[in-house]
């Protein structure tokens, strides 16, 4: 699980975007969507995971239970076992004392046809993370497309939903609306479709609420999910699980597809588990309720660096 060189190494840069758009999709990194088959995923340590008041529902636990560290250590170590399980390839950055909060890859840098985006975080704690991300391409081989310079912009907003299809949430505290539109310009500029979701800061990131399953299959807390994104998501052919608002919370809707109708799910979300059951999708429920008490879910936790388009 090393950051070794990999074999299909594309030449690091620091900026291969282009400009006037047209940028050319990397070669064999990255994906098109976040439903086709995951071969190989990022994740970070928890070796030096530290409770931090991150965001409303973190502070929450830290006033009432707050993480119990050994054990969130052994659900990771489960959640990387299902990886495993399943076939994908893990890489894994190396862990790093002054990086508490390291094992939400999602956030520090999110992956795209053209290479990974290094975002811009906004808790000074965890403002480390983006270069170790740097670091960590640059021993992969892996180019980067770009880097947010306007505002802060964090990877849980950054949500594929189809090929060419971004929705990007904007809730003030983590992700401000400069760095949102710097990203959303880049990507109206490769002939994307980019939506721009504003939501209340409470829900941190837009993957809480809105996560792709399947082609034309999308998991959204309808509680909480503004009514236009359904109806947009509706109106390009989505049918819609609809996770509660009380499993949202307690982020049941931050799951990771595999591809070939598998994912990897939080076990409390037994909801959305028996839905993807019923409609014959592989489960593995691994449990989260005490890593998750440190601010994030399953998909915070995990960085495809590739999807298999074949």
């Amino acid at each position: 699980m090393a950051l070794d060189r990999l074999p299909h190494a594309e030449g690091f840069s620091l900026q291969r975007r282009n400009p006037a758009g047209g940028t050319k999709p990397l070669a064999h990194w990255g994906f098109r969507n976040e439903t086709d088959p995951l071969t190989d995923v990022l994740l970070g340590s928890p070796a030096h995971l530290k409770h931090r008041a991150t965001s409303s529902l973190s502070r929450k636990h830290l006033r009432e239970a707050p993480c119990n560290i050994q054990v969130a250590q052994a659900q990771h170590a489960e959640l990387v076992a299902a990886y495993e399980h399943f076939g994908v390839k893990v890489h894994m950055l190396p862990a790093e004392p002054e990086l508490t909060m390291q094992v939400y890859t999602r956030d520090s840098s999110v992956m795209t046809p053209y290479g990974p985006v290094i975002t811009a975080m906004a808790n000074w704690w965890r403002r480390g993370e983006n270069y170790a991300a740097i670091r960590a391409y640059e021993a992969m081989g892996i180019p980067i497309y770009d880097m947010v310079t306007a505002g802060t912009f964090e990877g849980g907003d950054f949500n594929v939903i189809e090929e060419g299809c971004v929705l990007i949430g904007c809730g003030g505290a983590r992700t401000q609306e400069e760095g949102a539109r710097q990203v959303a310009g880049w990507f109206e500029k490769e002939g994307w479709e980019v939506k721009l979701a504003f939501i209340d800061e409470y829900y941190v990131h837009i993957d809480l609420m809105v996560v792709p399953v399947a082609p034309k299959l999308t998991a959204v807390c309808l509680d909480c999910t503004d009514p236009w994104i359904v109806d947009w998501l509706k109106a390009k052919g989505h049918e819609i699980i609809d996770v509660p608002f009380r499993d949202t919370m307690a982020l049941g809707c931050n799951f990771m597809s595999l591809g070939h109708d598998k994912i990897i799910a939080p076990a409390s979300s037994r909801v959305l588990i028996g839905q993807l059951k019923a409609r014959g999708f592989e489960v593995a429920a691994v449990e989260t309720d005490e890593i998750s008490k440190t601010g994030g879910g399953i998909h915070c936790m995990a960085q495809a660096l590739r999807r298999d388009a074949g």
